[in-house]
């Protein structure tokens, strides 16, 4: 290895390389047992529980699809305990108003009868918000997040409120019930780093299901991470150099799947809107934090690949044709999967 490498941000020395890859080899030991703790609460979700952890090192927010009874709240209640953070959670329904969320002013009087406003903070004041079943709250309520996720704070009566630091969202919704729902318009939905598919166990991870969650003892989750740490690995995420190779196969999966920029002509014919730059970005923090949590300094074209259907199926469309005809968005993926692997 050389003396020193050349970044974007300049020229790292020996001694500062040194560092970095200690760091990265500690919190990389730190994640890697926050995933085995979550495991022994949730069964047979190695993958979810995966895909969850590398979204909150890249500082995003997930979107868990699955039916009910399959663990989405006590994953997030488990996530919360084990990454030291303070975790809430908010059940959205019909008459859901925002103030429920953000929370509201709220008149008061004093010892010699002034009158003044004061602020109570809602549920979104917190550092891993569930939002259960966020599709069945009306579209006002559900844009009450949008600042919430992009720009960790919210706007009440003009005054800007921080929210803590480090914040996720972790929403869920069941694809089996739509009646009385609200489909999440595109720019929610984009909000997401991933959307995260919620499948049932298998036969041994359901017999550990029944045998350790209805005994007399149940499994509780320990600590693994303080706040800190967790802010620190997001951080260090941020610090994990990529390829140009890598660089280059999330640029080349994105813009294949655009109809405007394709040259595969499945996706000319089938896709009504593509995803854009934000998944881009999604897909460069998520293959560094996939890397780091698999204990390796730098991504690969694997951690591409096994990424793309989580970020991009909730970022693209298809049109009525191909909806009628019976496609759907992951073949589409696996399809600019291939290509790209093909080179």
């Amino acid at each position: 290895m050389s003396a020193t490498i050349t970044q974007s941000s300049g020229v790292v020395t020996r001694a500062a390389q040194d560092g970095a890859v200690a760091d990265m080899e500690r919190i990389a030991g730190l994640i890697k047992s926050a995933k085995n703790e979550v495991e022994q609460i949730v069964y047979g979700q190695g993958q979810v529980v995966e895909e969850c952890l590398i979204t909150i090192l890249a500082g995003g927010h997930v979107l868990l699809i699955g039916v009910p009874g399959l663990a989405k709240t006590k994953l997030v209640q488990a996530l919360g305990t084990v990454l030291g953070m303070d975790d809430k959670r908010v059940q959205f329904t019909p008459d859901l108003m925002p103030a429920d969320i953000i929370g509201s002013e709220v008149l008061e009087e004093d010892a010699e009868g002034r009158r003044f406003f004061r602020f109570i903070k809602g549920p979104v004041f917190c550092q891993l918000l569930m939002a259960d079943e966020i599709n069945r709250a009306s579209p006002r309520t559900q844009s009450a997040l949008l600042q919430s996720m992009q720009e960790h704070s919210v706007s009440v009566a003009g005054q800007l409120h921080p929210l803590p630091e480090p914040f996720h969202v972790l929403a869920t919704q069941n694809p089996v019930e739509q009646e009385g729902t609200y489909p999440l318009p595109e720019a929610q939905l984009d909000r997401f780093l991933m959307q995260v598919d919620i499948h049932y166990p298998d036969f041994e991870a359901e017999r550990q299901i029944i045998v350790r969650t209805t005994g007399a003892e149940t499994p509780v989750a320990r600590q693994i991470l303080t706040s800190s740490d967790l802010v620190a690995a997001q951080k260090l995420v941020r610090q994990v150099p990529v390829g140009e190779s890598v660089v280059t196969a999330i640029l080349k999966l994105v813009r294949s799947g655009r109809p405007e920029t394709t040259d595969l002509q499945e996706v000319k014919d089938r896709v009504a809107w593509g995803p854009g730059p934000r998944a881009s970005q999604a897909l460069m923090q998520a293959v560094r934090a996939r890397a780091l949590l698999q204990g390796r300094l730098s991504p690969s074209m694997d951690d591409v690949l096994a990424l793309a259907k989580p970020i991009l199926q909730h970022r693209m469309a298809l049109n009525f044709g191909a909806r009628a005809d019976g496609h759907t968005v992951s073949a589409l993926i696996d399809l600019l999967c291939q290509r790209v692997n093909a080179g």
